[in-house]
């Protein structure tokens, strides 16, 4: 208990008093504000560790290197129904509705639904590890067996490959069957997805920035805050620098991807049937490509929205280049726009100018009371 209250002594000299941190919560985001006129929302479902504790939820994306892109982030006092509400109506104000969104989370009851309130009607996807964690957890009996066949089945391209797998689910344990049905194969399986997940499976992009602010969810609001900031700041700075330096058409994961099936599409055969469709070989099986539409027999065309390997074998057919079969969200020109706008660096807090009915406005901690020891 002494060397407790010894270092909890020493951080308040260093950092100051915690419930002082809160008063100047207003001061912070106006000048944050002004000085970065785009809204910071906080917001994912990680605990804090301040005396105060709290939670502080985020919002995140791929961009075209295949690296997380945060888009939100916001400290509430608990993770409920209002803090989810709350969050996603300011999400919506900077954010907007737009075409083809979704949302993928661990199922969290008042994600879905705040979503379902804010942006009805939007899709609202199943984190498939989240839901592998639950089955290990109440089926036991053959979780082993079931593990690699339950990923693959989740992540099938086809109509007739997930049915396949989900025969061969049911034959090992019909109550995982009867349980992934009941939670709908639109909010797990690939193929189910009413708007294209692409490699978006999982939400474990957020735990790269759950691991970077480990040991910083312990500091004063306001100090946590700027430290988002100054992350948001540099890894901006560090992703243009990196954009600029990429010469490919796609970016890092997707031209990688892309190199990978132009290797794959040298040992397939390919026999026209009209300027844009084509049958592809590929040893005994066969595929359809219909370029027009952007589409294979296989799935992967239309659901990466990244040619396969049968697409790019039925483009070197035609002595056709790729470039237009790909999403533009992976190229490097979209890597490009997505880190031309800089974070902005805040003014010393001696050069701060708030005006009166800000500085006065009082902001309490949350009324949950003090961590103990």
């Amino acid at each position: 208990m002494q060397a407790w209250r010894a270092k909890e002594n020493a951080l308040q000299f260093l950092r100051g008093h915690l419930a002082d941190s809160y008063n100047k919560l207003p001061s912070y985001l106006y000048i944050l504000e002004k000085t970065y006129p785009r809204p910071v929302v906080v917001v994912d479902g990680t605990f804090l560790k301040s005396a105060y504790r709290g939670i502080m939820l985020t919002a995140s994306t791929m961009d075209a290197a295949g690296t997380i892109l945060p888009l939100a982030y916001v400290v509430v006092d608990s993770e409920n129904d209002a803090s989810w509400k709350w969050f996603f109506k300011q999400f919506k104000y900077a954010y907007g509705e737009r075409p083809n969104m979704c949302v993928v989370s661990d199922r969290n009851k008042s994600i879905l639904k705040a979503t379902s309130i804010v942006y009805p009607g939007m899709p609202h996807y199943s984190c498939m590890w989240h839901i592998w964690t639950n089955i290990r957890a109440k089926f036991k009996k053959g979780h082993l067996k079931l593990s690699e066949l339950y990923f693959v089945t989740a992540r099938s391209y086809t109509l007739d490959e997930f049915n396949e797998r989900m025969s061969k689910i049911e034959e090992i344990d019909p109550r995982v069957k009867a349980y992934l049905y009941d939670i709908g194969y639109h909010r797990w399986s690939r193929v189910h997805a009413t708007v294209n997940r692409t490699w978006t499976m999982t939400s474990n992009i957020t735990e790269t920035l759950n691991a970077v602010t480990k040991y910083v969810r312990e500091l004063p609001i306001v100090e946590l805050l700027e430290y988002m900031r100054t992350l948001l700041e540099r890894w901006t700075k560090e992703k243009l620098l990196k954009a600029k330096g990429t010469f490919t058409y796609l970016g890092f994961k997707f031209n990688k991807e892309l190199d990978d099936n132009i290797t794959l599409s040298h040992k397939l055969r390919v026999r026209a049937s009209t300027d844009y469709i084509h049958t592809v070989l590929d040893g005994v099986r066969r595929y359809i490509v219909c370029l027009e539409n952007k589409r294979c027999s296989c799935g992967q065309f239309q659901l990466d929205e990244h040619p396969c390997p049968h697409a790019l074998a039925a483009l070197r057919h035609r002595d056709e280049s790729f470039e237009q079969y790909c999403s533009p969200y992976y190229t490097r020109e979209n890597l490009l726009r997505t880190y031309e706008i800089p974070v902005n660096p805040l003014p010393d807090e001696t050069k701060w100018y708030v005006p009166q009915h800000i500085s006065e406005e009082v902001v309490n901690p949350p009324t949950g009371g003090k961590r103990q020891p």
